[in-house]
């Protein structure tokens, strides 16, 4: 089963995340990286980069209206996310519990990713997409 483990720290937390050396972090989380890929379940990972520079379509008019971030009334930002392949979601908590440079004002939600299998495989849509899958290697 996939789970994604998405990083969330308040505004106070990330502006701290700046105090510490870069080289440092990059080992702290180097090693964890590297203890995900010797368990053989990490599937994916990837930071982003600076909510300032992110953008918002907000859906609640039409035409859809974007706005330049930092985000309005958020208390938290999505700062990263790993996608694990366990064998359950107790196995993804563990793997959250041990996660680097966390701490108050981190938070790491764990959200199960369904498989392609679990949707109607009559469906013309899905046939397409496990079609595209197969094609590209992700079957």
């Amino acid at each position: 089963m996939k789970y994604m483990l998405i990083m969330r720290a308040s505004d106070e937390a990330f502006a701290a995340m700046g105090d510490i050396d870069f080289g440092e972090m990059l080992a702290t989380v180097g090693k964890y990286n590297d203890e995900l890929i010797r368990a053989g379940v990490l599937v994916a990972a990837e930071g982003l980069a600076d909510a300032a520079d992110g953008v918002v379509v907000d859906y609640s008019t039409e035409p859809p209206v974007v706005t330049d971030g930092p985000y309005g009334e958020t208390k938290e930002l999505f700062n990263g996310f790993y996608l694990l392949n366990v064998a359950s979601k107790e196995e993804a908590v563990e793997w959250a519990r041990r996660m680097p440079m966390t701490g108050a004002g981190f938070k790491t939600e764990i959200r199960r990713v369904p498989s392609i299998e679990e949707f109607p495989q009559d469906n013309e849509w899905i046939q397409k997409e496990r079609a595209w899958r197969e094609a590209t290697g992700q079957l």
